[in-house]
């Protein structure tokens, strides 16, 4: 299971005051506990300060990689930010995110090729949303054809199936499954990610429902995800099912896991 770390995000009320007073130890901090805990990304995102976001983007970039050893995830709406972003990387990126939009496809697409860049393939196009399994299936096979032609591996993708709210629509999860389902088997190196506590937004104990997803969504193929790596359930979920799908030679990610203190039950 392939984990980024979803914390540096200003959206979270106490990362947003650090990024604006450019608080380098809480970030550091921050960035550090993720890779600690098995994060193999560490998502910066600080979409929220619009006016100065390419500038705050570029600086997170930097004050995070002089601590940690991990790649990071390149996580914005604007084509500048993510350009400045990928200017201050060390080595390959993963970059959030492309659509089927047409123009933000044509925006995204050079940046990832000029800086060798891998990708989140987000399945929304000109017509919006999808709503269901097959709009999720259709614009995932438009986007990985049309990257794949452009010359992005296909190992280089990680398809985003839009996970919204169980709780507006009670199909959802059956529909985010199937999604999964036919997009791996249809193509074997492509990975699958999404921002998992989506499923539950709105509905009590949503620690339940995202521990039961992910379960779910890693039996049929999605090896991604987009989370919290310091809650310790979900990431021993993750490492426990990694071991009983036949993705941990000998056990050996489970052991070191279990002697690292790193599960709990």
């Amino acid at each position: 299971m392939i984990i980024v770390g979803e914390l540096i995000n200003t959206s979270r009320d106490e990362v947003e005051p650090a990024v604006k007073d450019r608080d380098a130890e809480f970030i550091q901090d921050l960035a550090k506990r993720q890779e600690e805990a098995g994060a193999d990304y560490i998502d910066v995102n600080c979409g929220t300060l619009i006016k100065e976001e390419p500038e705050a983007l570029e600086w997170l970039v930097n004050t995070v990689q002089e601590v940690v050893d991990v790649p990071l995830c390149i996580d914005s709406p604007d084509p500048e930010a993510i350009k400045r972003g990928l200017e201050a990387h060390e080595g390959k990126a993963l970059v959030n995110s492309i659509t089927a939009e047409d123009e933000r496809f044509s925006e995204i697409l050079p940046l990832i090729q000029e800086y060798d860049a891998e990708i989140i393939a987000l399945v929304m196009d000109d017509e919006g949303m999808p709503e269901d399994d097959t709009d999720r299936i259709k614009t995932a096979t438009k986007l990985i054809d049309d990257l794949t032609a452009e010359g992005i591996a296909e190992e280089d993708i990680y398809v985003d199936p839009i996970i919204q709210p169980i709780g507006t629509d009670e199909e959802m999860g059956e529909y985010i499954l199937s999604a999964i389902d036919e997009i791996t088997n249809k193509y074997e190196d492509v990975h699958i990610t999404c921002g998992l506590s989506n499923i539950s937004h709105g509905l009590p104990q949503r620690r339940l429902l995202n521990q039961s997803f992910v379960l779910l969504a890693m039996s049929r193929g999605m090896d991604s995800a987009i989370l919290d790596p310091l809650d310790k359930k979900i990431m021993s979920l993750a490492t426990a099912a990694d071991t009983l799908l036949g993705k941990d030679q000998y056990c050996g990610n489970y052991i070191k896991a279990s002697k690292s203190d790193k599960l709990t039950v």
